[in-house]
């Protein structure tokens, strides 16, 4: 049998229990809104189940704008929180973590997401939009005449902020909109990219 110090001394140990410590203070609420959104939601979701198993994502809140499709049962199986009907404050009230992390159905989050996210939590007050990939970029004619969704980037933002930017806001697009943030190195596909 192995002593406590001994286990201890195993590095990958020691690494684990490292970012375990750092993750206990970085739990954020995810919170994404649909409409009919059933596929883009799933593949949105399952980038975020390393973020879950790591205890960095406390829950996820979907709120649905009036699905007629079966992106309610997406939500349940992934072990979201539906609500439909309800006001965006109320969804903002419902968080259970102090920062929450608004993205469109059908972006994914990039490797070294929790790192990245971790470090800014701990260290940062600020809101914070993700990297857009190279893998998925437009060609420059696109880039400089598409208009871009607030949300395309994601946004870090702490609840106490998006209650503060409430004023006229109908969703989660209309938070993001004209806020400036600190740019995180990790990387997002955006909604819309395969």
């Amino acid at each position: 049998m192995r002593t406590k110090q001994e286990l201890l001394s195993n590095k990958y140990v020691r690494l684990e229990l490292k970012w375990l410590f750092r993750y206990a203070v970085a739990m954020l609420t995810v919170l994404i809104e649909t409409r009919d959104h059933e596929d883009p939601l799933a593949r949105t979701l399952a980038s975020l189940v390393g973020g879950a198993v790591a205890g960095i994502v406390r829950d996820v809140i979907v709120r649905d704008l009036g699905s007629t499709d079966q992106t309610d049962q997406v939500a349940d199986d992934a072990g979201c929180r539906w609500m439909t009907g309800t006001e965006i404050g109320y969804c903002i009230d419902q968080a259970r973590a102090d920062w929450l992390l608004l993205l469109e159905p059908g972006a994914r989050l990039m490797e070294g997401w929790m790192e990245e996210v971790a470090d800014h939590i701990s260290q940062q007050s600020d809101p914070a939009r993700f990297s857009p990939s190279g893998l998925n970029r437009k060609n420059l004619l696109l880039r400089l005449f598409d208009r871009a969704s607030p949300l395309s980037a994601g946004l870090l933002i702490t609840r106490r902020q998006a209650l503060d930017r409430l004023k006229g806001a109908q969703g989660t697009a209309d938070l993001a909109k004209g806020l400036a943030t600190r740019r995180l190195h990790a990387g997002i596909i955006p909604a819309g990219f395969r």
